[in-house]
């Protein structure tokens, strides 16, 4: 299965060019899904034969997480007195929890995501790794094994159940929704960027695509409506010439998908499969970071497109290497080798370009690698 993200700043379209790429998927024999938190830009989309239509409401799936799960906290704090679920106020970043448990449902051969304004993109696509991340802080590994023992024990009824418990029970749900995590491969996700071809469509564009190669993905196209000018007056020359000087600089991002803009919204379906007039490319997402062997020593590179030097800071906590960019921030767990290894600094190469990259070097910690292998690894050095 393959998922693709669209997104754009507000007002771009994201959501009537999702619809309309699922429903020429959906029409050329592809299973698909169109997941959005914003209703169907036209009539009758949930008819079109192979295609789902999921609008996610975030009010909703809170209430109804919050249901399935009050009896547990319920008899885990007998002495608190819960709100009923029709009372519950969802906490920040709620949309995006619902957004990314459908996603983990959805079967399909194609699942199109309209993903909404950039920064709710940046959000649903950096949730995986950040649920990981508080997980592994507040519930280690060897707390949840310990918990297993525990919940045996409760269940048994040598122990009273407390507040930990109500803790622990959240661990599986947790666990289990990231097992399903569609995100986690980026070679399996397309990205395409929506804007209108003005003059600051390039930079703000140019900003989301650091953060979303931060977090593995990769732009395959660029989505732009387009103003049929063919006046001959100063107001349409002067705006034509801007389109066309947008347009160039939003090609240096991805191939940009020129889409002519209509006097009216789309009529049906059929107006809306006609936005298109050919299948947009799926496109792969950037491989996972992994080491390299480089002059004696250890180096990986993390894919940062168009980011500039004085935006990347660097962070090593524990066994995650840290990365803030852009005002986003991932944490990316190190493999077995690094996590023996020290940092020894990091260099973004080829700033500001689509192939910027940040490259960082380790090398061995003689507290943490045995002897042996250490004088081997001077050897070969």
């Amino acid at each position: 299965m393959r998922t693709l993200l669209l997104t754009g700043p507000g007002g771009a379209g994201t959501t009537t060019l999702a619809a309309a790429t699922a429903v020429r998927a959906a029409r050329a024999g592809r299973r698909t899904v169109l997941l959005s938190r914003q209703s169907p830009p036209v009539d009758g989309l949930d008819a079109e034969p192979g295609l789902t239509v999921t609008t996610v409401d975030s009010q909703r799936a809170v209430e109804g997480l919050w249901a399935g799960a009050a009896e547990s906290v319920a008899a885990s704090l007998p002495h608190l007195t819960l709100p009923p679920a029709t009372s519950l106020v969802p906490l920040p970043g709620a949309a995006e929890l619902a957004l990314f448990a459908e996603l983990s449902r959805a079967d399909a051969d194609l699942v199109v995501v309209d993903a909404g304004p950039v920064e709710s993109a940046a959000a649903l696509v950096g949730l995986p790794a950040t649920l990981r991340w508080w997980l592994d802080q507040l519930m280690p590994p060897g707390m949840r094994a310990l918990g297993a023992v525990r919940t045996a024990a409760v269940a048994s009824g040598a122990v009273r159940r407390g507040p930990v418990d109500a803790a622990l029970s959240a661990v599986p749900a947790v666990e289990a929704l990231l097992a399903t995590d569609r995100l986690a491969e980026p070679t399996g996700t397309g990205l395409h960027l929506v804007a209108h071809p003005r003059a600051a469509s390039a930079p703000a564009l140019r900003a989301a695509a650091t953060v979303l190669g931060l977090h593995g993905l990769r732009a395959a196209a660029v989505l732009s409506r387009v103003l049929p000018l063919a006046g001959r007056d100063e107001w349409t020359t002067r705006r034509a010439a801007e389109q066309e000087a947008a347009l160039t600089a939003l090609a240096e991002m991805a191939p940009v998908c020129r889409i002519e803009e209509l006097a009216t919204g789309p009529d049906g379906t059929d107006g809306l499969a006609a936005l298109l007039d050919t299948d947009l490319p799926g496109g792969t997402g950037f491989p996972p970071p992994g080491p390299e062997r480089h002059e004696g020593a250890w180096r990986l590179g993390v894919p940062l497109p168009f980011a500039e030097r004085d935006s990347v800071t660097l962070t090593r906590w524990v066994d995650d290497l840290v990365l803030t960019v852009r005002g986003g921030r991932r944490s990316l767990r190190l493999d077995a080798l690094l996590r023996r290894c020290e940092v020894t600094g990091g260099r973004l190469v080829d700033p500001g370009t689509a192939t910027a990259r940040l490259q960082v070097g380790f090398r061995p910690d003689p507290q943490l690698w045995p002897a042996d292998l250490l004088s081997a690894e001077g050897r070969t050095s």
